[in-house]
C-alpha cells in the first residue's frame, strides 16, 4: 500500500470519530448544574404536631407512620410514697363487701374426732315439769256440747247447744292403779271432778279428761273435739281453798258429741 492511500484512511478515520463524538458527546458529559428538586425520601421523625387548615383535617391517601406525638395536659400523677393509714371501704365503689379468707389451722388436731357411740341410750333423762303453784289438790272443769247438724264434720262449735246430763270421766295414772272419778254436766253443759286425795297438782300432767256419753240420742256419739275421745290434759288456771284445804282449778275441753241428722 502507498502513502497516498494511507493518508486517505487516517484522514477517513479522523472524520468518522469526530462524527461520532459529535453525536453521542452529550450522554456522556456530567451535567453543569445539579438538579433542582431533591429526591423525595420519608422524614425520620414525623411532625410534633399535624399541620391544621382552617379548623379542618384533610385526609390524605396514606396515614404518617407514626401517630403524632401529643404531651399530656397534666402532668402523671404519682402513688404517694406512703399508702393510706385506712384503705377506702368497697361500698364507696358499688362493690360487696370483701371478706377475708378463712385461714385453716396451722396444724391438723393430731387425734380424729370421736364417733358416737354405736348404740345410743335407752332411756333419756326426765325431769319433773316446773309447777307455777305450790302443791295442791287437784278440780277440774268443763263444758259439753252436741254439734249442729249444718256443722257436723266440722272442728267448731258455731250452732252448738250444751248436753245435760253428759258423762266425762278423769283419769290420773300416777299411782300403780289409776285413780278414776266421773261426773255428769248440768243443764248449761258445765261439769266440775274433784281427784282424790292420792292425787296432787305435782302429778297433774299424768291426768287426762275423757267424754263418756250422753243420754240425747240425737246426740250420742262423742267427737275428738280438743281430744274429747284420746283424752285431754290439763291446764292450769288459778288457785283456790276449799274446806281449808288448796286446791288448783284445771280446765279441759270443750267436748262435743257428733249429732245424728236426717238425710
Amino acid at each position: 500500500m502507498g502513502f497516498a492511500t494511507r493518508g486517505i484512511l487516517l484522514v477517513q478515520l479522523s472524520v468518522l470519530l469526530l462524527s461520532f463524538f459529535s453525536v453521542f458527546g452529550d450522554e456522556f458529559r456530567p451535567p453543569s448544574h445539579p438538579p433542582v428538586h431533591p429526591p423525595v425520601h420519608p422524614p425520620s421523625h414525623p411532625p410534633v404536631h399535624p399541620p391544621h387548615h382552617g379548623g379542618h383535617h384533610h385526609k390524605h391517601g396514606h396515614p404518617p407512620s407514626h401517630p403524632p406525638v401529643h404531651p399530656p395536659s397534666h402532668p402523671p400523677a404519682y402513688p404517694p410514697s406512703h399508702p393510706p393509714a385506712h384503705p377506702p371501704h368497697p361500698h364507696h365503689y358499688g362493690l360487696p363487701p370483701i371478706h377475708p379468707p378463712v385461714k385453716a389451722p396451722a396444724h391438723p388436731p393430731v387425734k380424729p374426732p370421736t364417733h358416737p357411740p354405736a348404740h345410743p341410750p335407752v332411756h333419756t333423762p326426765r325431769y319433773p315439769p316446773v309447777h307455777p303453784f305450790p302443791r295442791s289438790f287437784v278440780a277440774v272443769e268443763g263444758v259439753v256440747y252436741c254439734k249442729s247438724c249444718k256443722y257436723a264434720g266440722f272442728d267448731t262449735l258455731l250452732g252448738a247447744s250444751p248436753v245435760s246430763g253428759a258423762t266425762v270421766k278423769l283419769q290420773c295414772n300416777n299411782t300403780k292403779y289409776p285413780a278414776v272419778e266421773t261426773a255428769k254436766t248440768d243443764k248449761n253443759g258445765y261439769f266440775f271432778i274433784t281427784a282424790p286425795k292420792t292425787v296432787t297438782s305435782y302429778a297433774s300432767h299424768k291426768c287426762k279428761v275423757f267424754l263418756i256419753s250422753s243420754p240425747v240420742a240425737t246426740c250420742s256419739k262423742p267427737s275428738n273435739f280438743n281430744d274429747g275421745l284420746k283424752g285431754s290434759l290439763l291446764r292450769p288456771e288459778k288457785p283456790y281453798v276449799a274446806n281449808k284445804l288448796p286446791f288448783v282449778l284445771y280446765t279441759v275441753g270443750p267436748f262435743a258429741f257428733d249429732p245424728t241428722c236426717p238425710r
